[in-house]
């Protein structure tokens, strides 16, 4: 067994990234998604690169099943049993508005009707106490109408469940017994063990709605790929950026729900390592979406929580900004104007160049009437594109506009590149950091193509396109590290704070994240850990996370200053002040166990004999300019734009005015003229 796998299932293409350890070579290769079946499409592109499922050492892979049931409203139907008189904390939710002047806002729909939400008798005080013995009664009454009424999952969550889980631990033992292996039963104190009873009983309703379609899908591809010989384990990518074994996966579904496009981001930091350059926005820009991300300081911008679909969720989770822009997005007018996505052709019918019967114009079809794709190149060869059916698409759209199609192409690469710039706002200005100061890493099929004209929107100097950039998530995968998150509820305003204890119960996290990896096959010298504390001044609602050395350090005299200290630079950065004097707050000691893998090597430059590059007109700002399309392997020296570089997994594009380089790890460096 030699070869390490990594495959990212996206909306329109199936890319695989293979990387053999006897010779350090890596190939990738894509495979049309196939919507009715999955796994169709993820063995049509491991056939690509792969003869023997049985030579593969190490395989992972990121999946959207979870999040597309969410999307879509397509997941279980669940029952959800909370504490006698606490039945409607999801219901009401919280009464913020998250746009302030929208006079149609609407608070997310709940994904449990109120009908569907049962309570438990027995109740716990703030300190863990027992004030009243769970009534397993109402418990059983719960799982008899679960199982009456065909119910695909049970999510529990019970008042101060995360400071004493007892009561949801007997209840999840009743539910399982009663109901067996059919439906899911979720206890809110494994799905997250934090404070705030909404939030929490919103993570594991998300859990119920969602794992059993990742459950379903997870354990169907593990049969199959055990079927095709494959003797390791299945990964999968967390919402983290770290991996866990599918079984852990089907174990804790809710971990998966941004499995796939956190693998670009942990591909950023890779590449953050080897390009030197600590601060990067990763931009992928696949058929369907266009994910944001950032690498700061070498390190993935990962939150404790995050509002999915306007619903909270209380896990790890990579900063991630997602918006409907794609190279599939499809392109109309409305009220005279013309708009640009969210809607997608998706995988079929596609764009109109595709020839699988698409008639509305994509962005897609939009660089191929501009001469910004080679149609006889696409996809590697895999695919030849219908240029005549991508001009009439936009012909259409033109006449019905009353513009030249040529002026509407451009205009609909515009409109995207400036829904996408906005979209790196959000997460970079929006926030106080300068995107000027980071460097570009577009991937995606379709990032490369868009990359400088997105950057010319912020004023970022440099772009980076990788190598294989349209199977750049599934690289990253290669990359990514085990990861084991765990917390422990720990109030304590400062002047009650016992460092000793403090450090006690970091190292029972400690240990507990080692056995984790273990468990999950990571050898002793491979695993480590990195622990961290929730702090707030005294009357503020919301945290930061602040990093501690190691679980000794809160027992070492000075410590509290220290942390303060920390704090205040961190509440500084984050918010623009700080207010040192104040007394501090702990909520949250939290732990974080990594196992790491031998790294793949970077996807080099390819060499080969240049071939007289294809000369061609293609439209920029308007104007018609001669220029030269080149394949990317056997790409050297200095490229100055108008050119085409055309490679198995994507196009770049890199306009007049702009500078590329291909560098020691055969990354192609585009200097940006802003």
């Amino acid at each position: 067994m030699s070869y390490r796998v990594a495959m990212d299932i996206g909306g329109t293409f199936t890319d695989v990234v293979c990387y053999d350890e006897r010779t350090g070579a890596v190939t990738a290769s894509k495979a049309p998604t196939t919507p009715g079946d999955l796994a169709d499409g993820v063995f049509a592109a491991l056939g690509r690169v792969v003869d023997d499922p049985a030579g593969i050492s190490f395989f992972v892979h990121g999946t959207t099943q979870g999040l597309n049931a969410l999307l879509e409203r397509k997941g279980a139907r669940v029952l959800l049993l909370a504490s006698r008189g606490g039945r409607d904390v999801y219901q009401i939710a919280r009464g913020n508005r998250d746009r302030m002047f929208d006079l149609r806002y609407r608070k997310p729909e709940p994904l449990v009707p109120r009908q569907d939400v049962m309570e438990a008798g027995g109740r716990l005080d703030y300190q863990g106490r027992e004030l009243a013995p769970l009534d397993e009664e109402s418990v059983r009454a719960a799982a008899r109408r679960a199982r009456a009424e065909g119910f695909d999952a049970v999510a529990v969550c019970l008042l101060f469940s995360y400071v004493n889980p007892a009561h949801e631990v007997r209840a999840g033992e009743i539910l399982r017994a009663e109901l067996g292996e059919d439906v899911l039963v979720v206890l809110s104190h494994e799905v997250a063990r934090e404070w705030r009873e909404y939030e929490r009983t919103s993570s594991a309703v998300l859990e119920a709605y969602t794992g059993p379609v990742v459950r379903r899908y997870l354990a169907g591809i593990e049969r199959r790929f055990a079927e095709r010989g494959l003797a390791v384990p299945v990964h999968v990518m967390q919402s983290s950026g770290g991996l866990v074994n599918a079984s852990y996966a089907m174990r804790r579904p809710l971990q998966t729900l941004l499995s796939g496009p956190v693998g670009g981001t942990m591909g950023g930091v890779a590449a953050s390592r080897l390009l030197d350059h600590r601060n990067v926005i990763c931009v992928d820009m696949g058929g369907t979406s266009f994910d944001v991300s950032l690498v700061v300081d070498g390190r993935p911008d990962v939150s404790s929580e995050a509002r999915i679909e306007g619903y909270p969720v209380l896990m790890p989770i990579v900063n991630l900004h997602t918006i409907g822009a794609g190279g599939g997005s499809l392109a109309y007018a409305e009220a005279g104007a013309l708009r640009v996505g969210p809607e997608s052709a998706g995988a079929v019918p596609g764009p109109a160049c595709y020839g699988r019967g698409g008639t509305r114009p994509t962005v897609t079809d939009a660089n191929v009437v501009l001469g910004r794709v080679d149609p006889a190149w696409f996809a590697g060869g895999l695919m030849t594109l219908d240029t005549e059916a991508a001009g009439v698409a936009v012909a259409e759209l033109a006449g019905e506009l009353g513009l030249d199609p040529l002026a509407l192409a451009e205009g609909i690469c515009d409109v995207a590149n400036a829904k996408m710039a906005q979209a790196i706002r959000t997460l970079t200005v929006e926030h106080g950091v300068e995107p000027r100061e980071f460097a570009l890493v577009a991937f995606g099929g379709a990032g490369a193509m868009h990359a400088a004209f997105i950057a010319r929107e912020l004023g970022i100097s440099e772009v980076v396109v990788p190598r294989f950039p349209g199977a750049f998530s599934a690289w990253g995968m290669l990359e990514a590290e085990v990861r084991r998150d765990l917390t422990h509820p720990y109030f304590r305003p400062q002047d009650t704070l016992d460092g000793a204890d403090m450090s006690r119960n970091l190292a029972t996290l400690e240990r507990e994240a080692l056995d984790a990896l273990a468990g999950q096959g990571v050898p002793g010298e491979r695993r480590r850990v990195e622990h961290a504390v929730d702090l707030r001044y005294e009357g503020q609602d919301y945290t930061l996370t602040i990093p501690l050395r190691d679980a000794a350090e809160p027992a070492e005299p000075g410590f509290l200053a220290r942390l303060a200290a920390r704090y205040a630079e961190a509440h500084t950065a984050r918010y623009g002040h700080a207010t040192p004097e104040a007394p501090v707050e702990l909520v949250m000691l939290r732990s974080t166990g990594f196992g790491s893998f031998p790294r793949t090597a970077a996807p080099a430059a390819v060499t080969a004999e240049s071939a007289a590059p294809d000369v061609r007109d293609v439209i920029f700002d308007g104007a018609v300019h001669r220029t030269p399309v080149l394949r990317r392997a056997g790409l050297e020296g200095e490229l100055a734009g108008p050119a085409i570089v055309v490679e198995e997994t994507a196009t770049t594009v890199i306009p007049p005015g702009c500078v590329a380089t291909v560098d020691d790890n055969g990354f192609l460096i585009m200097k940006v003229n802003t």
